[in-house]
């Protein structure tokens, strides 16, 4: 109780929301990107097993920050750079995400993924794929989480002391993340235009974690910038299509 009643806790505590669910805007477009693929009665039960799984890893990553933190210290050096567990993994976390957002932008750009399971005939075989795909899409959900959760609480463990203070700051960034998930999917499905903005922001999203791996710090607040004033003329130019279609003659 005495804790709730000091205000540097509650500034702490807003101060480390803010920060994660500013971190967790790649995380929820990701996870909108991926969930798109499935169909639609599924996409609620994929979203909120990947912000689900989001939670449990950084609550698991906080509750064993010592070993967190040893991931800073170096485990071998590459020409002279030292490479750490933290940067192992932002290293491969990176180069998974550049491949993945790459293939989307392909299929969304030249193809359309011919191994959906709307193409497949066969109510058995259907369901099967359709499970396959689920379930893929939940383990690279899983992998990406754990790579935006280590980076999330190494940033955490360096604002705030209090361990309570982070756990519900996590907590509450993630109920925040799981509302705003399904208005963000929905938008991103109905425009093909900002799906692809989006895959290009996790293209630079990956390609500063592969930075980051070899100390080579990229502000994320450039790439937010960035993105930002993407969307900003891209809704624009939705507004006038919208426009356009509105004073063409109806058939």
């Amino acid at each position: 109780m005495e804790l709730l009643m000091d205000p540097n806790v509650w500034i702490a505590f807003a101060m480390l929301s803010a920060l994660e669910i500013v971190l967790g805007v790649d995380n929820i477009i990701f996870i909108s990107i991926l969930v798109g693929r499935l169909p639609p009665e599924m996409r609620d039960k994929a979203r909120r097993m990947g912000l689900g799984f989001a939670m449990v890893s950084r609550l698991l990553l906080l509750f064993s920050l010592s070993w967190v933190m040893g991931l800073t210290a170096d485990l071998f050096h590459v020409v002279g750079q030292g490479i750490s567990g933290r940067d192992l993994v932002l290293l491969f976390g990176g180069l998974f995400l550049l491949y993945k957002a790459s293939h989307e932008i392909f299929v969304e750009v030249e193809a359309k993924d011919a191994a959906g399971p709307q193409d497949i005939t066969g109510e058995q075989a259907a369901k099967a794929t359709t499970k396959k795909l689920f379930w893929s899409i939940i383990g690279q959900i899983a992998v990406i989480d754990i790579v935006f959760s280590l980076d999330s609480v190494i940033t955490a463990v360096g604002m705030v002391d209090q361990i309570s203070v982070m756990v519900a700051a996590v907590i509450f960034s993630v109920l925040v993340m799981l509302i705003a998930a399904k208005p963000i999917g929905d938008f991103v499905d109905r425009h093909p235009s900002v799906k692809v903005l989006a895959l290009a922001f996790l293209v630079m999203v990956g390609m500063a974690l592969t930075a980051e791996a070899f100390e080579a710090h990229v502000p994320k607040g450039y790439i937010y910038a960035a993105m930002a004033f993407s969307l900003v003329v891209e809704s624009l130019n939705i507004r006038a299509r919208n426009k356009r279609k509105a004073l063409l003659p109806r058939v």
